[in-house]
């Protein structure tokens, strides 16, 4: 008989564990379910589960969004985005549009979109005018656009690409000074789409326990207590705690599609910075439909600062998992889902939007 979320719980409480525990959630999936279940408060206080880098929104570079705020307002292209990238904000002076919602109030012909299907039919419905899909995401939202450029897309259809690799921000991690988690709970979707043997670095280079884990209260439980247990006796395996949906190798079409359509790139992580392999960008094949070979360059020299927020704004050591959400100077007074200031208070990812659509409301002292 399957073990209950319930039961998960018992048999953690009866884990022998006499000191503090860190264990990191890389998706911002994982952070969703953990605050709205209300996990943190079930387990031992021992316990500190940290939410991690794997919001794509969050980790968007500001050139990115800065490069699609103008090219909607100054090239007149139909600009379409994944719906949480409409309201991530970027530095600029006061009065300009600082995201692409402010752009599309401007006059901007900005359109959210769920799908990379939705893009393809937007182009087909206006041939004589421009689309571009600022295509922002890990592996699982990637795999679909790469899909999508194989199946063949409109000639006025051009793809503005900030995608970006799971594994290396959690690798920079682990290779830093203080890493700041004991054990590591790996994203079920990335591991769907790209196998979760991805993962395995962390237990052969860093001797780190991990499992893989879906998104109920079921498996996020069966996976934190596969790693204490890993904890408690010193053996360290990668342990794959989603195998319904998760299956070894991943899912070989969606790789070899990635692989067809995309080279692997460095790439800018908001609040990270530079990381080597981390990003994706169109191969020659399908040079036509890259908007940054298309369209001008917005995105001045001045503007790519790497890992830069806006003044006052401690995302990038939420990213990082260095402070709690609520550790940051502006969490719920100047930063909120309404007014949001950084990046972490707009996506469903987002570790700040999360912990406020949970409850959290007043910083930390």
């Amino acid at each position: 008989m399957s073990l209950t979320a319930q039961d998960w719980l018992a048999k953690i409480h009866a884990l022998p564990l006499t000191r503090p525990v860190r264990i990191l959630n890389v998706c911002g999936g994982h952070e969703r379910a953990i605050t709205l279940t209300g996990l943190r408060a079930a387990l031992p206080r021992t316990i500190e589960l940290i939410p991690g880098p794997g919001c794509p929104v969050c980790v968007c570079p500001e050139e990115d969004v800065y490069q699609a705020i103008r090219l909607a307002l100054e090239e007149r292209v139909i600009l379409a985005a994944f719906g949480d990238m409409l309201r991530v904000p970027v530095n600029v002076p006061k009065g300009e549009p600082r995201c692409l919602d402010a752009a599309k109030a401007a006059g901007a012909d900005v359109r959210p979109v769920a799908s990379p299907r939705e893009v393809v039919a937007l182009a087909r419905a206006h041939p004589e005018r421009p689309v571009v899909f600022f295509a922002a995401g890990f592996e699982t939202t990637t795999a679909p656009v790469a899909a999508m450029l194989l199946e063949g897309v409109p000639d006025n259809l051009y793809l503005l690409l900030s995608a970006r690799r799971t594994w290396p921000a959690v690798a920079m991690l682990l290779a830093s000074d203080a890493p700041g988690f004991d054990a590591l709970i790996a994203p079920g979707h990335v591991a769907t789409v790209m196998g979760p043997e991805e993962w395995r670095f962390v237990v052969e280079q860093y001797r780190m326990p991990t499992a893989v884990a879906g998104f109920t209260p079921v498996s996020l439980l069966a996976a934190f207590y596969s790693v204490l247990r890993q904890l408690l006796e010193a053996q360290p395996f990668l342990d794959n705690c989603y195998p319904e949906v998760v299956r070894p190798g991943g899912n070989p079409t969606a790789q070899a599609q990635l692989t067809e359509t995309m080279h692997i790139t460095e790439a800018n992580w908001r609040g990270i910075g530079v990381l080597p392999a981390s990003g994706f960008r169109l191969c020659e094949r399908f040079a036509a439909h890259d908007a940054r070979l298309t369209f001008p360059d917005h995105a001045a020299l001045g503007r790519q600062r790497a890992g830069q927020m806006p003044p006052g704004c401690d995302c990038a050591r939420v990213v990082l998992g260095r402070i709690a959400p609520d550790a940051c100077r502006l969490y719920g007074t100047a930063c909120t889902p309404r007014h949001p200031v950084g990046p972490c208070m707009v996506s469903d990812e987002g570790a700040c939007r999360i912990w406020w659509a949970g409850g959290v409301r007043a910083r930390v002292a």
